[in-house]
């Protein structure tokens, strides 16, 4: 069996975990996996015609997280009207009739992590958002999860809101850019780990400090939460979800009735608990089906 696997950049170490996890199951299976990613990372308009050029080389199924919720529709039509069976991770894919999908609630994980950034201030505190790109789908589950715990803090003021584009390098020059504007911040909330990362940097050029979270737990953020240069991080994970996308698509070719949709739970990940996700993704356990099965 062949399975075409799509992912949105080669930029972020997470998805770099994804394409890791669909390796494995792939591998367990007896299957073989091609990986196609955008070279301009979160192209929508690469991505469609890798997807195109995918349906040429007629794999069995097709595991992929879109890189915009709408763009790639005409070229997922292809994949529909070719019959091969669509699974998604990560990204739903709204408008396309896909077999499984393999998520986590963005808004609810956003509102976990921020709740826990503003329990930790008291309360009461400056703070502001990184968010990812504004037209993705992500980006927006997390900030209307930002919004809803500031929404339950009356005493949060939220100073402004920047976009990272889950860049480092972006976040960086963003959060730059609002601490020229903003007198003083208690906290800086990141919608991924490597805009959190960027967002440290950007202190540390200002001769600042702020409480730090974000969202995927890289290897990366983990080392920097054991170090104190964050706070915290909530255990979005990409290995997994596209672990179980892909093991979706093999029982679904072998065969087998598989769920319609398998969500897995909110962790947070901080101090008190960092040392169990602290190793290479290469060395991280993956879940099992059954306790895949079991969370959703």
């Amino acid at each position: 069996m062949k399975i075409a696997v799509f992912t949105k950049n080669r930029v972020n170490p997470a998805y770099a975990a994804a394409r890791l996890g669909a390796d494995r199951v792939a591998a367990r299976f007896g299957a073989s996996v091609i990986h196609y990613v955008p070279q301009q990372p979160d192209n929508a308009e690469e991505q469609a015609a890798q997807v195109e050029a995918a349906l040429l080389e007629r794999p069995d199924a097709i595991v992929l997280t879109p890189v915009h919720p709408t763009r790639i529709d005409a070229a997922l039509e292809q994949v529909v009207t070719a019959g091969i069976p669509l699974f998604g991770f990560i990204s739903d894919l709204p408008a396309q009739p896909w077999w499984s999908f393999a998520g986590s609630d963005d808004r609810k994980l956003a509102e976990a992590l921020a709740t826990d950034v503003f329990a930790r201030l008291s309360g009461e505190g400056t703070v502001v958002f990184v968010q990812g790109s504004f037209d993705s789908k992500t980006a927006i589950d997390r900030a209307a999860g930002f919004a809803d715990a500031a929404a339950r803090f009356p005493g949060i003021r939220v100073a402004g809101t920047c976009e990272g584009r889950y860049d480092f390098a972006v976040a960086r020059a963003a959060v730059n850019d609002l601490l020229r504007r903003v007198a003083h911040i208690d906290a800086v909330i990141a919608a991924n780990d490597m805009m959190a990362l960027g967002a440290i940097a950007a202190l540390r050029e200002a001769g600042r400090t702020a409480l730090v979270a974000g969202i995927n737990a890289i290897p990366e953020a983990i080392k920097a939460i054991r170090r104190g240069e964050m706070v915290a991080t909530a255990d979005f994970n990409a290995m997994n979800l596209a672990a179980i996308a892909t093991e979706c698509a093999l029982r679904h070719l072998g065969g087998e009735v598989v769920p319609r949709r398998v969500m897995l739970p909110v962790r947070i990940i901080d101090a008190g608990n960092a040392v169990l996700w602290d190793a290479p993704f290469e060395d991280r356990p993956q879940i099992a089906w059954a306790d895949a099965v079991g969370a959703y």
